[in-house]
């Protein structure tokens, strides 16, 4: 984990970058519009565009610190023993659903590529986000992988 935690961290300032600079954008875009009509064309396409990728990148930092909903209404009574082996089997699982998503990302990436198709207005290809997408995505199976086989820890509760 010495080196999938920073990596997860890096993804989320990545993430969180991304998504400051597509406000500063929309932002300056609604007050072009709304005081001399001017507004950046397409401001809503590279919006979509950043928000999935910003989604993927803060994926594996999500799951190195725990934060996907954890429902316990039926485990509250187990012992940390059977707590602990269904965590690792959650995150055996979330690495399973990652790992197909993945793939699924991987060949819509190729198609996109393949048919260069693009947004609407801008053109903007689209296999770019899909390439966004891949390592963060990947990055997230491996955490979880590590995560079922090794234990969470006690440093992340």
């Amino acid at each position: 984990m010495r080196v999938l935690e920073p990596l997860a961290k890096l993804c989320a300032v990545l993430a969180g970058l991304l998504l400051t600079a597509i406000t500063l954008m929309t932002c300056g875009s609604l007050i072009g519009r709304n005081t001399v009509g001017i507004t950046l064309v397409g401001d809503f396409e590279l919006t979509g565009v950043a928000a999935g990728a910003a989604i993927a990148l803060f994926i594996p930092w999500c799951q190195v610190r725990r934060g996907n909903i954890i429902v316990d209404f039926f485990t509250t009574k187990a012992s940390a023993r059977t707590n602990a082996a269904l965590d690792r089997f959650g995150a055996l699982l979330l690495a399973l659903a990652m790992a197909l998503l993945s793939w699924r990302t991987v060949l819509g990436g190729v198609n996109a590529w393949k048919t260069q198709s693009g947004t609407m207005m801008l053109g903007f290809p689209e296999w770019v986000v899909y390439a966004c997408m891949v390592p963060p995505l990947v990055l997230t199976v491996v955490i979880a992988l590590w995560q079922a086989l090794r234990g969470f820890g006690p440093e992340v509760q």
